[in-house]
């Protein structure tokens, strides 16, 4: 598994293809798999913890593309909260299990991992 991460627009995917070959299995947008499973209350929140962690084995051989949404002010309600928190963990978590892990800013890729 290869992490690629960064801010909105910042050229993740073209990085990924220019980097890895344009028929790289990529996986782009993981965070709106984040939004998608972000629920009101804490007990579906941890449900949904848990399906990301499921999804391990169907992302091992793939290049995943996730959006780093921990900048800027913190928002007011608490779902959008709660969606940074878990984008934040996933993150984490796949940034640990990952073989490579690159940060992409203005379209050039630093790699960290």
């Amino acid at each position: 598994m290869i992490l690629i991460f960064g801010g909105a627009y910042q050229g993740k995917t073209d990085f990924a293809r220019k980097q890895f070959g344009e028929d790289a299995p990529i996986v782009s947008g993981l965070e709106q798999f984040v939004w998608d499973c972000c629920a009101e209350e804490p007990e579906d929140r941890r449900e949904a913890a848990d399906e990301m962690r499921r999804r391990k084995a169907d992302w091992q051989d793939k290049i995943l593309i996730i959006r780093d949404v921990s900048q800027g002010i913190v928002p007011m309600d608490a779902r959008t909260r709660a969606y940074r928190e878990m984008n934040g963990r996933l993150m984490l978590y796949l940034a640990s299990e990952a073989e490579e892990v690159w940060r992409v800013f203005c379209g050039i890729g630093k790699r960290i991992k």
